[in-house]
């Protein structure tokens, strides 16, 4: 049984899943705005809380935690660098999602996660 298992599967293997929502941080991060289904949003919403969280630290484990979840070093340094001082006073909430159109071609339910400014 499943109970009070938090995470979504999404479709896919376990080292697929994880690969998945850590490509979709680094590129959040990276381009502070991102589309793409609404699942995969609101587990993407999850950990990127988290790992800003955990950032707002700003000491040498925090970045190694940190670095541990991101595959490319320029956006762990634009995270330490530009969003972790804009959130420093903010208790929590740093992402938003808004639900758009259906996907074309298959209906899929998009929405776009992006950073509040």
């Amino acid at each position: 049984m499943r109970h009070r298992v938090a995470m979504r599967k999404l479709g896919r293997p376990t080292g697929h899943r994880l690969a998945l929502i850590r490509n979709l941080m680094t590129d959040l991060i990276r381009h502070e705005r991102l589309q793409t289904t609404e699942p995969k949003a609101a587990e993407l919403r999850r950990e990127v809380e988290r790992l800003i969280g955990t950032a707002r630290a700003n000491d040498l484990h925090a970045r190694r935690l940190c670095a541990a979840k991101l595959y490319d070093e320029e956006v762990l340094k634009k995270l330490f660098a530009e969003i972790v001082p804009r959130y420093q006073s903010r208790a929590g909430g740093f992402t938003r999602t808004v639900r758009l159109m259906p996907r074309r071609g298959d209906g899929a339910p998009m929405a776009q996660i992006e950073l509040i400014p």
